[in-house]
């Protein structure tokens, strides 16, 4: 499925128009055109490697997954490979879109495994911005970057909302919310570590846009890149904080655990401490040998208030101790 736009001197004057009929306009020096591929085959890649001169490694970079995000500059255009983030709603997790982004004087080339990735927003922040339309193709590759580099700083914001709930649940004492912090600790990190993949590159990719000697960006264009860089590194070290506290709270969950493991032996060292003191006097009494009282009600009445007296004298101490 192609998508496609045409700006010629800042205004746009076509849209959805058949992609045969974009070598028309790429020559124009007062036109900007987007192209859109989503989900492309083998002729898709052909044709614009045909139609825009593109590198072989650059298209074969866009035609497998799994790449790391980066910017690649070659004699005729740049090219570069992103990542879109969002959060599931109800498991909170992280997933990933590959988004592969051809750069040429006069042409924007966007290409998108699946539709996972709203274009849409991307289209709607060009609309709002009618006043930045005249700068061609930088203007296109900052709406489309600050799409994706808003993402990974909501997606951060929900991580960081979710690692809060966690926290409130690391003291319960109930068995069901000690488990609870552990797997969603886990998933929690997973998804940090998947983020910080995705988010750590594009520090690199956006600052090496604002190199001049690649004439990507315009000068009247550098502040809205530098804003977006500066989301970037926003977005960088707060991925790398939380990364610090979900690690935090694992530690202080195998913290609590052994702390609540110790009162738990205390309690049951206490009690052992005094159900041994009637099992040894009964013991020492029922030896069949002689003995003071043996064999009389005042030794028997004896034996019983040593258990009363000392069981009592053991509870008492270990209650002030806080052991039981």
């Amino acid at each position: 499925m192609a998508r496609t736009r045409l700006y010629r001197n800042g205004t746009l004057t076509l849209e959805n128009f058949p992609v045969e009929d974009i070598s028309e306009y790429v020559t124009d020096p007062d036109a900007a055109v987007w192209l859109d591929l989503c989900a492309p085959e083998h002729a898709d890649f052909e044709m614009i490697s045909e139609e825009f001169g593109l590198h072989e490694l650059a298209v074969e970079d866009a035609r497998h997954d799994h790449q790391r995000p980066k910017l690649d500059h070659y004699r005729t255009h740049a090219f570069v490979s992103a990542y879109s983030v969002s959060n599931d709603a109800d498991s909170g997790l992280l997933t990933t879109s590959e988004i592969s982004v051809f750069i040429t004087k006069s042409a924007l080339i966007t290409i998108r495994n699946d539709d996972s990735f709203d274009i849409e927003q991307v289209v709607a922040r060009w609309d709002n911005n009618p006043d930045l339309a005249k700068h061609g193709v930088g203007f296109l590759l900052y709406g489309l970057l600050d799409v994706i580099v808003d993402g990974h700083f909501t997606a951060v914001q929900n991580l960081d909302d979710r690692i809060e709930e966690v926290e409130d649940l690391l003291f319960e004492d109930s068995r069901a919310q000690i488990e609870s912090v552990q797997r969603r600790s886990y998933e929690l990190r997973k998804s940090l570590t998947k983020l910080r993949r995705v988010v750590i590159p594009m520090r690199e990719v956006v600052n090496s846009l604002l190199r001049r000697d690649l004439h990507i960006v315009s000068e009247p264009l550098m502040p809205y890149y530098q804003d977006v860089y500066d989301h970037v590194l926003r977005a960088t070290e707060w991925t790398e904080s939380l990364r610090d506290m979900v690690t935090s709270i694992m530690e202080t969950n195998l913290t609590v655990q052994g702390n609540r493991m110790n009162l738990i032996m205390k309690k049951v060292t206490s009690w052992a401490s005094i159900i041994a003191v009637p099992t040894a006097v009964t013991g020492f009494y029922g030896q069949n040998v002689p003995y003071p009282g043996f064999s009389t009600e005042w030794g028997f009445a004896a034996s019983t208030a040593a258990i009363v007296i000392l069981s009592v004298v053991l509870y008492i101490s270990f209650k002030r101790k806080d052991w039981i």
